[in-house]
């Protein structure tokens, strides 16, 4: 099941166990259960402390594997073969169970500890997701401090009757004690803060009583990891407040346009992100999203939580969101058969038809994506002329169920209440109306700006919401300076994105030494 190379690593971390650890394996006759076999096998070979046995009552799934500490009385299960993404999930479910330290702060770790109801967290997805992992390895890694907490991780493909059951169209989707708890992606802190009411109390109490900040960047993606690091290494006190850190490049799949990096995932990006930021003396504060920003004699910032950080100078990398098409039908099936990331959510639509709205380059990859999974792509573009490069257009149309249709505009998704069924869109060519059928639409048409808690603000915005700035990064307003995608740079590129922090980051360093001196001066 595994080859030499991935059994040496696997050897030397199994190296850190404390406690024993039973893979207990539930198997019906299937492939599936061989390989789950196989894979309980191969990792007990790895260590003395991993023992396996064959429960057929632990589940109703199967095949399963429940990853169980006899020392602590905890389970983390997996409902599938956890390989793909999931593969690193499973690793790291054994090693906590094992007693290697768990990646979080200790107040993360108090809290998840403190926790005094019973907890049953089922979570859904596919194994071709890289945002699911994320949702996972953080609700495993509860479970593994807390015994009255219980994990399951389904693969949605393979439990195929079970996500039509319960109308499973987006993942990761989690299901606490039976009933729906979230969709999309997930940190530590947001699952803490919804399971605990007393949460965003605490955070706002800790976060009020943070120092001043020199540099406060807002925004977690790469722009905002960048202006860290260029603000750190100038030996600013630096913060960063983030709703979640990585943003968008998280959710994307392949990166091949990263000079001097040949090929890449967004999650492995973030994370080295995230390391690099963390090298430095930088105050990261995850879970929290900005509501307001305001001046007086320094720049204040207001989080949904209900506090306030204060900064000598602020850099906005807020980045940008899909855009929705706004027709009737988006939202009400929104998670529902209305997707976004054709990478997470495609293995739902195994053997289904589904459309993709847009033309430009993400819209054609998804396209090519999905005709691997799917029974047809329905490509829609609003223009005459597809914006993707050459080379994705002639893929898309080398491929036999993909058909694409200019000059279309969608009018509205339709559905049956539950799940979405189809949509009408008009040709805008000849004004006639027509509809599809389709169990999923994946809408692909560029990005808004995060800036909506701006509007009030005295920061200028341009029409389409972008923060307008200059060849420093300073936005209209003293003191704030923005990067990224949120802002008025013309290309949206992750090397872009960082170029731009770095240079904010340089601006408000240039503003802090010019407004000391002149605070010098006027003392004077």
């Amino acid at each position: 099941m595994l080859d030499q190379n991935i059994k040496n690593q696997l050897k030397s971390h199994f190296s850190a166990l404390k406690d024993p650890v039973e893979l207990v394996i539930a198997l019906d006759d299937s492939n599936k259960s061989k390989e789950l076999e196989n894979l309980a096998n191969d990792l007990a070979s790895l260590s003395k402390l991993i023992t396996v046995s064959n429960n057929p009552d632990i589940s109703v799934r199967k095949p399963s594997m429940r990853v169980h500490s006899p020392e602590r009385s905890t389970d983390i299960q997996f409902a599938g073969v956890p390989m793909g993404h999931e593969f690193t999930s499973l690793v790291l479910a054994v090693l906590q169970t094992g007693g290697h330290s768990a990646k979080a702060s200790a107040d993360e770790i108090a809290q998840i500890k403190s926790l005094g109801s019973d907890l049953s967290f089922e979570i859904y997805i596919s194994l071709s997701c890289q945002t699911c992992p994320q949702v996972v390895q953080a609700l495993n890694l509860m479970a593994a401090l807390n015994p009255q907490i219980k994990t399951t991780m389904i693969d949605g493909a393979l439990f195929q009757d079970e996500v039509n059951e319960r109308n499973v169209l987006a993942v990761p989707a989690v299901y606490l004690n039976g009933e729906l708890f979230s969709q999309g992606a997930l940190t530590l802190t947001d699952i803490l803060n919804k399971v605990d009411v007393n949460a965003f109390a605490k955070q706002a109490q800790k976060l009020n009583e943070k120092d001043i900040f020199d540099v406060l960047v807002v925004g977690g993606g790469p722009a905002g990891a960048s202006a860290a690091v260029y603000a750190a290494r100038k030996g600013l006190n630096t913060g960063v407040v983030a709703e979640r850190f990585g943003g968008q490049v998280a959710d994307t799949m392949s990166i091949e346009n990263f000079i001097s990096v040949k090929a890449t995932e967004g999650p492995k990006l973030v994370a080295q992100l995230e390391e690099h930021v963390k090298q430095y003396d930088v105050d990261v504060m995850a879970g929290q999203r900005a509501a307001k920003l305001s001046t007086d004699n320094l720049i204040n910032v207001e989080l949904e939580s209900g506090a306030t950080l204060k900064a000598r100078s602020v850099i906005l990398a807020t980045g940008a969101r899909w855009r929705n098409m706004n027709v009737p039908g988006e939202a009400e099936y929104k998670g529902r058969g209305v997707a976004y990331c054709p990478h997470c959510d495609g293995p739902l639509f195994k053997g289904k038809p589904v459309a993709v709205i847009g033309g430009g380059n993400s819209g054609i990859e998804a396209a090519i994506d999905l005709a691997n999974i799917v029974e047809h792509v329905t490509v829609l573009e609003f223009a005459d002329t597809l914006r993707a490069d050459d080379v994705l257009i002639k893929k898309a149309n080398s491929l036999n169920n993909i058909t694409i249709i200019k000059n279309a505009q969608t009018t509205e998704v339709l559905g049956n209440g539950s799940r979405v069924t189809g949509l009408r869109y008009i040709d805008r060519v000849s004004q006639q109306s027509n509809e599809l059928t389709l169990a999923g639409i994946f809408v692909q048409i560029g990005l808004v700006p995060n800036t909506e808690f701006l509007t009030d603000s005295a920061v200028t915005l341009t029409q389409f919401g972008e923060i307008d700035i200059d060849n420093k990064g300073a936005t209209s307003l003293p003191g704030v300076y923005a990067a990224g995608d949120a802002t008025t740079e013309p290309f949206k590129q992750i090397i872009i994105a960082m170029g731009s922090g770095a240079t904010a980051s340089l601006g408000a360093f240039d503003y802090l030494i010019r407004h000391a001196q002149q605070d010098e001066e006027q003392a004077a």
